[in-house]
């Protein structure tokens, strides 16, 4: 930046910063921080093919609840669809070949003998100048091969019928198996399911299904949380940050397990760290990453398994003092106390596992292009997350940084997104280009 910029740009960052209240310095800073880009690369590298791969948290669902899920496995069709023969119209069953040349002045007759009700089995079969009344979804008699509508006909006496226009073999008849054949794949592995797939497989008598459906353990820390339900009091804070990633990830097509809140405390918080890696395929714990004197996460996370903290501290704001770790191949998550920071942290390191496992459901949105309406100074060496909100004027889009520290949640709750600053810019300027990513 020019000099002049630079300066002006400074002087709005300490105005920002007296502004905004942001807290104080650690009392220790974090050391060897890492990039997003190489804590991804860590992380990434470390895991198992199969979570690389998406292909994790696999269990069987009944088909009603499967919606939106991704197959993991092809599934093929244990029996035909339809089972047997049925008519597509009420009229009547016959043989095609009886009624070639057939027409309102030269009918062709044939005699009835039976009657055909949806969910019947005929106990009689058609021959030659035969036909059976028979509904809608009815089972075709054996002997016939087409139906005729009852509008083309008439009855001509007590038991026989008139047929005023020809019919081809297969006139208005599903056969059997034309749908779907026995052995055949119906839907591909990592198919996400929609509701006619549900259909499909109810119809064939599919009743479960192998999805992937990755259980994720969230347990909130802090001797100053209570739960979202009770009153507080002085000093206490309700938990804001297991409610909302439970609700992360659901929206993304996986399964929250609830560990609920423990003090910061090595032995509770090691006891639910170990039943959320007994249960769950990621665990999640939010506070207790710093490094103050009751901040024990990073070292619980390495005495339970190898090959232990992979990450502890990223180069970005908010979130900094994040724990990355592998326990015995299962990804584990120390993220921020701070509501914003924790939900930021979720997005950019979590949900991509989730994502690779959720399929087309899952796609992150694409950023929209919107010019900056006011110069926001960031710190160089570490990106920033900058919650902005999104005005349409004049057919471009305009976004407005929001300012607040990461403990405050309305400043994310009054975003429609975020602009990345990278670590080496010192800020943003008014009218600015950038691209703003939606948040979900």
């Amino acid at each position: 930046m020019a000099d002049s910029q630079s300066a002006h740009l400074s002087a709005s960052k300490d105005a920002v910063t007296l502004a905004a209240n942001h807290i104080t310095p650690m009392s220790r800073e974090l050391r060897h921080l890492k990039t997003l880009d190489e804590a991804r690369k860590i992380l990434w590298e470390a895991l198992p093919a199969r979570v690389r791969e998406g292909r994790f948290g696999v269990r069987p669902v009944e088909i009603a609840e499967a919606l939106g899920l991704v197959l993991d496995e092809e599934i093929p069709s244990p029996t035909d669809l339809p089972p047997f023969d049925r008519s597509l119209m009420d009229g009547y069953a016959l043989r095609a070949q009886d009624t070639f040349g057939a027409s309102e002045g030269l009918p062709a007759y044939l005699k009835l003998v039976g009657e055909v009700q949806m969910g019947d089995t005929p106990a009689f079969a058609l021959s030659h100048n035969q036909a059976a009344r028979i509904a809608t979804g009815g089972m075709l008699p054996e002997g016939a091969d087409a139906v005729v509508m009852v509008e083309y006909t008439q009855p001509w006496g007590d038991d026989s019928i008139e047929v005023l226009r020809p019919v081809a073999p297969g006139d208005h008849v599903v056969r059997r198996a034309d749908d779907v054949r026995e052995g055949q794949a119906i839907l591909p592995a990592g198919h996400r399911l929609r509701p006619q797939d549900i259909s499909a497989l109810a119809g064939l008598g599919v009743t479960t299904v192998p999805v992937r459906l990755p259980r994720v353990a969230v347990l909130s820390t802090g001797p100053e949380i209570v739960p979202h339900t009770d009153p507080v009091s002085p000093g206490k804070i309700r938990d804001m940050n297991g409610p909302a990633l439970r609700a992360a990830i659901r929206s993304l097509g996986a399964e929250p397990l609830n560990l609920g809140l423990v003090t910061d405390e090595e032995e509770p918080l090691r006891d639910a760290l170990r039943r959320g890696l007994a249960e769950a395929d990621i665990v999640l714990a939010s506070g207790g990453t710093s490094v103050g004197a009751a901040d024990l996460m990073p070292d619980i996370i390495s005495s339970l398994g190898t090959p232990g903290v992979l990450v502890h501290g990223v180069a970005v704001k908010p979130g900094k003092p994040v724990v990355i770790g592998l326990v015995d191949e299962t990804p584990i998550f120390g993220l921020p106390g701070h509501p914003t920071s924790c939900l930021l942290i979720f997005r950019e390191l979590v949900a991509p596992l989730l994502r690779a496992a959720g399929g087309a459901r899952a796609a992150r949105p694409r950023p929209v292009r919107a010019l900056l309406s006011r110069n926001y100074p960031s710190q160089a060496g570490r990106e920033e997350f900058v919650p902005v909100r999104l005005e349409e004027r004049e057919g471009e889009w305009h976004a407005t940084p929001l300012l607040g520290p990461s403990a405050l949640i309305s400043t994310l709750v009054k975003a429609d997104g975020l602009v990345c600053i990278p670590a080496e810019a010192e800020g943003l300027y008014a009218g600015d280009s950038v691209d703003v990513e939606p948040l979900e």
